[in-house]
């Protein structure tokens, strides 16, 4: 049975057990806190010197890090990844697509929201957060307006980050789907510490 190192509030984590769910696969799930430095231990960095969550660590021990490298690896041959190339690398767009134009503009604006305090000076880079991240919504509401599906983690709780999706009617459409398939699992709420952050967050 593979072992997956994540923490539950991770999109990026939460994308795995999302998928090993859907599969119907067993897995054992390690609860790694990466912001209280679980991820730093002498432990943990000899099978991940760099240090972050997620991690999957087959029976064998050989070690796979990157979500999406991991979501790769575990869809192989089933229905969620396709086999013809021109299809397959449609999907591996929007993969790279998340990771570099959505995750890092609405993960971290929603990272800064919840686990920052309110005088930290990283929130002075939640206005060009946001824009960047509407900006990414835009690019999902106009692919769905025409087509029915892709993934992405962390829209679903875009909300934690200030990010109003009542604008996309098409992408809740799309969330709405994603909930309604066999095996969903939804991402836990935040820890009541970090809820009351992104309250206070606006």
């Amino acid at each position: 049975m593979i072992t997956i190192h994540g923490y539950s509030p991770s999109g990026n984590c939460h994308k795995l057990r999302l998928l090993l769910e859907q599969l119907g696969r067993p897995y054992r799930w390690v609860e790694t806190d990466s912001s209280r430095g679980q991820t730093r231990t002498p432990d943990y960095l000899a099978l991940n010197p760099n240090g972050k969550v997620p991690m999957l660590v087959r029976e064998d021990g050989a070690v796979l890090v990157e979500s999406n490298a991991i979501l790769h690896y575990l869809a192989e041959g089933s229905s969620f990844l396709p086999d013809e190339p021109w299809a397959r690398a449609q999907a591996l767009s929007w993969m790279f697509f998340e990771q570099y134009s959505h995750e890092p503009c609405i993960a971290v604006a929603r990272f800064i929201c919840g686990w920052t305090a309110l005088d930290s000076p990283r929130r002075d880079a939640l206005p060009g957060l946001r824009a960047r991240g509407h900006q990414a919504l835009a690019v999902m509401e106009r692919h769905l307006s025409r087509h029915p599906w892709f993934t992405g983690a962390y829209t679903g709780v875009a909300g934690d980050g200030g990010f109003d999706l009542a604008a996309y009617p098409a992408l809740c459409d799309w969330l709405a789907r994603v909930r309604a398939t066999p095996g969903f699992v939804p991402m836990p709420p935040p820890a009541p510490e970090h809820a009351a952050l992104i309250a206070a967050s606006g």
